[in-house]
C-alpha cells in the first residue's frame, strides 16, 4: 500500500502534496464566478482561516478573469475546476492557476488532451483528476453494474492513462461518493498501486451536522492508515466551515499539533456545576489563543484531575464550584462563577 511518504511529491503553487508533506487542507469558492469582488473578499476570508489550497469553477471564459483577480490578491495556490472545455483550462493557466482540476476524458480528443497536458507541463502546474460515483464512464458501469469502489478506481487510472500517455505525470487523483463507506473502499483500492498523491473527500456529503461525521468517518479513517495528500470536507454551508472543521480533524488524530487542544468530559450524574456552558464558554475564548497546550475542562473533582493528568491546564467541578489543576496536582479551590476566568488567567501565565 502507498502512504503519504510514499507518493510523488506534486508541488501546487508554494504548496507540496504526498512525497511526505504535511496534510493539506482546502476549500472550494461558493462565490458566483463571475463575481470578482466577492470571490476575492471570501478567497481572503478562507486563507486568514487557514485554507492552504482554494479552488474556483471556471465555467467559461468571463469566469477566467476571478482567477486572475485570486492570483493578484491571494498568497494560497489558487485551482481552477474545468469541465468539458479543454480552452478554459488553456485560458486559467493564463491566468496564473497553480493547479488544473479535470478529467480528461470529458474534454474531447487526444489533441485537446495533449494541449493541456503541454501547457500545464510547460508551466509546471499539475492537474488533479476528480471522480466520482455520478461521473463513471457508461462503459465502466456497465462492467460494473453500478458505481462500485471497483468501477470508480477504474475510471480513475483510465484517465490517469490519458495523461500519461503524452508523458505527463504531475497529478493528484481524487476518487470521491457520497456513500461514505463506498468512497473509503475506493481510496483503499487506490492506496494499493498508486503512485500519485490522493486527494480525500466526501462529495456532496450534506449540511455541517451530517457532513462533518461523515467526512471525519472516511477522511479520518484514511489518513490514520497513511493514505491521503491533501483534505476537503464539502459541506453545503459556508466554506469557512470547511476550513475550520478539516483543521479540527487533523488535531483530534494527531497531524496538527500547534495551537490549544482542548478536553472535556460529557458529564454524568456526579456533575453539580453547569459543566456544558462552562466548557462551551471555554472553548470559545480558547478560540483567541495561540499556544500548544492541553486545556481540560472536566465535570467532577473526583476524577477530573486524574483522568486529566496530561492537560497542561484543566477544571474540574465540586458542588457549585470547582478547582484549578496544572499537570493533575490541584492548584485552588475556585466558585463556579470564576471557574472560567480563572483558567483563562492561569493560561495567559503559561
Amino acid at each position: 500500500m502507498f502512504t503519504n511518504d510514499k507518493t510523488k511529491a506534486v508541488k501546487v503553487g508554494n504548496i507540496v502534496i504526498g512525497g511526505g508533506a504535511p496534510i493539506t487542507v482546502q476549500s472550494m469558492l461558493n462565490i458566483p464566478a463571475h463575481d470578482i469582488e466577492g470571490n476575492v473578499a471570501q478567497g481572503l476570508e478562507l486563507e486568514k482561516k487557514g485554507c492552504e489550497i482554494i479552488r474556483l469553477a471556471v465555467p467559461d471564459m468571463q469566469a477566467a478573469k476571478t482567477v486572475y483577480a485570486l492570483k493578484e490578491n491571494l498568497k494560497i495556490p489558487v485551482v481552477a475546476d474545468i469541465h468539458f472545455d479543454y480552452r478554459l483550462a488553456l485560458e486559467s493557466l493564463a491566468a496564473g492557476a497553480d493547479k488544473i482540476r479535470i478529467n480528461p476524458g470529458n474534454i474531447g480528443s487526444d489533441d485537446k488532451v495533449k494541449a493541456v497536458a503541454d501547457a500545464c507541463k510547460q508551466k509546471n502546474v499539475p492537474i488533479r483528476i476528480g471522480v466520482n460515483s455520478g461521473s463513471v464512464e457508461k462503459s465502466t458501469l456497465e462492467k460494473y453494474g453500478s458505481a462500485t469502489p471497483e468501477a470508480i478506481v477504474e475510471s480513475g487510472f483510465y484517465h490517469i492513462s490519458l495523461l500519461e500517455k503524452f508523458d505527463f505525470d504531475d497529478i493528484v487523483l481524487s476518487l470521491k461518493s457520497s456513500d461514505t463507506a463506498k468512497m473509503y473502499r475506493a481510496y483503499e483500492l487506490a492506496a494499493e498501486k498508486c503512485r500519485y498523491p490522493l486527494h480525500l473527500g466526501v462529495t456532496e456529503a450534506g449540511t455541517e451536522s451530517m457532513g462533518v461525521i461523515k467526512s471525519a468517518a472516511g477522511i479520518g479513517g484514511l489518513l490514520l492508515r497513511g493514505i491521503g495528500g491533501t483534505i476537503r470536507i464539502s459541506l453545503t454551508d459556508d466554506p469557512v466551515k470547511e476550513v475550520e472543521s478539516a483543521k479540527k480533524l487533523l488535531k483530534a488524530i494527531g497531524l496538527r499539533n500547534s495551537g490549544v487542544k482542548f478536553v472535556s468530559c460529557p458529564t454524568c450524574g456526579r456533575t453539580k456545576i453547569n459543566l456544558i456552558k462552562i466548557a462551551n464558554e471555554v472553548e470559545q475564548k480558547l478560540e483567541r489563543v495561540d499556544k500548544n497546550i492541553t486545556v481540560a475542562v472536566m465535570g467532577c473533582v473526583v476524577n477530573g484531575p486524574g483522568e486529566a493528568k496530561g492537560a497542561d491546564i484543566g477544571i474540574a467541578g465540586g458542588d457549585g464550584c470547582g478547582v484549578l489543576f496544572k499537570k493533575g496536582e490541584i492548584l485552588r479551590k475556585v466558585p463556579e462563577n470564576e471557574l472560567v476566568n480563572e483558567l483563562i488567567k492561569e493560561i495567559e501565565k503559561i
